[in-house]
């Protein structure tokens, strides 16, 4: 177990020298209702109080729902400006053009609303000088579970060290909302998709494997093709000559 008033002190510490580094005033974060932009919002609030989370449903009857009505229970608590932007209407119109030149598979759909989501955030951060804060944790990662260009772009990420069980075990010290911690992770992407069952594997196999190594043949066998096919999203791209 991590000693979670340390951790707090130094990721504060960790954005403060981020935010001097850059030369900027405040942070912007998607606010998601889940689990790990719960966290980066209170994190970055603790750090800077020029921070806003921004929810941005899209279309996902989910968005509009339970992720919404988590989100801003976080943001009232631990008083965190929030801003509300519908991306459905984008999707629509976005989806419309690109199918006029384009057979869009299910990959390229769902892709479309984090790419979305982090255009907004940038968009944001631009328009306030602001860094955007990244939102993604160390199992996520391991496993590739992120859009490239999408969730997976930030500025800084103050958790992506934190394994899942980490995560839950610093929302618990945080006294984060326990709807939060309780319910199911997911991208909240589609309809009934959560994460694990996207993946077939649960989070606490996958925080085992990251950790110790150990974990079934099934399970490693998922762990392994997920982390072997996403190795692309971990760099920049090549570049000739470099």
């Amino acid at each position: 177990m991590r000693n979670y008033e340390e951790e707090t002190a130094k990721r504060i510490e960790f954005i403060r020298n981020m935010l001097a580094q850059s030369g900027t005033k405040g942070i912007v974060f998607g606010n998601s209702g889940g689990k790990d932009s719960a966290l980066v919002g209170i994190l970055c609030k603790l750090a800077c109080e020029d921070t806003v989370g921004i929810i941005m449903p899209c279309q996902s009857k989910r968005n509009f729902g339970e992720d919404m009505d988590d989100g801003n229970d976080v943001a009232r608590l631990f008083n965190i400006e929030t801003r509300t932007v519908d991306l459905s209407d984008v999707k629509t119109a976005l989806t419309a053009e690109l199918e006029k030149i384009a057979e869009l598979n299910s990959a390229a759909l769902t892709n479309i609303a984090p790419r979305l989501r982090m255009t907004t955030l940038y968009a944001v951060a631009a328009a306030e000088n602001r860094l955007v804060a990244g939102t993604g944790n160390r199992s996520e990662r391991y496993m590739g579970y992120f859009t490239k260009w999408g969730d997976g772009a930030c500025d800084f990420n103050p958790i992506g060290d934190l394994t899942v069980g980490e995560v839950y075990d610093f929302l618990r010290y945080l006294n984060a909302p326990e709807n939060i911690i309780k319910k199911a992770p997911s991208a909240g992407l589609f309809e009934g998709q959560t994460d694990e069952d996207e993946m077939g594997v649960s989070y606490a196999a996958i925080d085992r494997f990251v950790l110790t190594g150990e974990a079934t043949d099934k399970d490693r066998a998922i762990i392994e093709r997920y982390h072997a096919r996403s190795g692309h999203k971990m760099r920049m791209p090549p570049i000739y000559g470099e």
